[in-house]
C-alpha cells in the first residue's frame, strides 16, 4: 500500500510539473513567438531586436555573434526589402522544449519564404533557443540557427513532419 502512495504521489508531481511547463511555453509563445513571427512577417526590425536581450550569443554559419551585429543587420535587411516591396513569410515549430519558470531551450525547424515582385525562394533550418526570464519579460539569449545538419541540407520533407504553429 505504501508503495502505490509513493507511486502515486509521484505521479502527481510530474503532472504539476509537466503542466507547469506548459503554462510557462504558452506564455512564452505569446509573449515571444507570436510576436517574433509578426515582426518578422511585417519587416519590423525593431520590434523583432527588442525580443532579445541585451546580450546575446548568436550563432549562424557565418560564425559567432557576441557584439549584437545581427540586431543591425536586421535593421538594414528589413529596410532593404521594404524599399525593394518584398515580403517574408515566416512558419515554425518545435521538435522539443524544455522549460522551467526561467529558462526555456527550444529546438525547432522553420520555412522563410522570400516573395518578392517575379519571384518566391523558401529556406528551411533549425533553430536552438535559449530564452531568459529578465525582468519579468521572457527574452532570447542564444540563438542558433542552420540549414544543414549531418551534412545534408534541411528541406521541405525535414520541415513537413510538422505542422506549423498557428497563432491567435
Amino acid at each position: 500500500m505504501k508503495k502505490i502512495t509513493l507511486i502515486i504521489l509521484i505521479l502527481s508531481f510530474v503532472g504539476v510539473k509537466a503542466q507547469e511547463s506548459l503554462n510557462v511555453q504558452q506564455q512564452i509563445n505569446q509573449e515571444v513567438w507570436r510576436s517574433f513571427k509578426k515582426a518578422f512577417e511585417t519587416l519590423n526590425a525593431e520590434d523583432l531586436n527588442a525580443l532579445y536581450a541585451d546580450e546575446v550569443l548568436r550563432v549562424t554559419p557565418q560564425g559567432i555573434d557576441t557584439k549584437n551585429k545581427f540586431k543591425e543587420q536586421n535593421l538594414e535587411r528589413f529596410n532593404i526589402n521594404k524599399a525593394n516591396g518584398n515580403r517574408i513569410l515566416l512558419d515554425f515549430w518545435f521538435d522539443s522544449r524544455h522549460t522551467n519558470n526561467d529558462t526555456s531551450y527550444e529546438v525547432g525547424f522553420y520555412r522563410i519564404k522570400f516573395l518578392n515582385k517575379s519571384e518566391e525562394s523558401i529556406v528551411y533550418g533549425q533553430f536552438h533557443i535559449v530564452l531568459k526570464k529578465i525582468q519579468g519579460k521572457w527574452k532570447i539569449t542564444q540563438d542558433w540557427d542552420t540549414t544543414i545538419i549531418n551534412g545534408e541540407e534541411i528541406t521541405a520533407k525535414d520541415f513537413s513532419k510538422q505542422p506549423p504553429l498557428k497563432f491567435n
